[in-house]
């Protein structure tokens, strides 16, 4: 098969979704509604709650401050270990170690195979590598633990559009705003592939 052309800074903000926020502070969410969701007993019922939440949002501001807990509850993963190790790969990203961090992240997944951003971080380091396909399996492999995750369907609906594929592209952005109704960067691009398949039936 050829090898597939991605515009990179689009796809590196659409994985940016999900992307690691350490030193990133967040806006101040509703108090109230904050303290509901903390107070829930496992890291599964916190984040059903803040989905119900996120869906149901219509302001795209205090959405994203919805997002950005989800975002945080994904980045934490149980274990100190794991933990560390995803600092260790961060830290050699930024220092352009991709191989160092590839490493890494083959042992966050070998440690911790249900660990969702263990794999959407090496989905965002692969295309970083140039590696698409492998992108796109670990993209896959990140929708099945989580199939809510709006930045893995981001990525991916960028990676199908960009290789041609606009009607799977359409169905990953539906989807993901079937989980994240008020993005508008989604709705933007959603709207754009609507009117290009339009306009390639007429």
């Amino acid at each position: 098969m050829p090898a597939m052309r991605f515009s990179i800074p689009l796809i590196l903000a659409c994985f940016a979704l999900s992307a690691p926020l350490s030193g990133t502070p967040l806006l101040a969410a509703e108090p109230s509604a904050q303290a509901e969701v903390a107070s829930l007993a496992t890291p599964k019922e916190r984040l059903d709650a803040l989905f119900a939440e996120l869906k149901k949002e219509g302001d795209e501001e205090k959405a994203r401050q919805v997002a950005d807990r989800i975002r945080l509850e994904w980045q934490d993963s149980g274990s100190a270990t794991v933990n560390l190790l995803m600092q260790w790969a961060n830290t050699a990203i930024t220092d352009d170690k991709h191989a160092v961090a590839l490493d890494i992240l083959d042992q966050v997944i070998v440690l911790a195979p249900n660990y969702v951003e263990g794999w959407n971080r090496r989905a965002t380091l692969h295309y970083q590598m140039g590696n698409y396909r492998k992108s796109m399996s670990d993209i896959y492999r990140v929708l099945a633990i989580e199939p809510r995750h709006f930045g893995a369907l981001a990525g991916m609906a960028t990676m199908l559009e960009t290789s041609g594929k606009n009607e799977l592209a359409m169905r990953a952005w539906q989807q993901f705003l079937d989980i994240y109704p008020s993005d508008r960067k989604a709705q933007e691009q959603l709207g754009e592939l609507a009117e290009k398949l339009a306009g390639s039936r007429t």
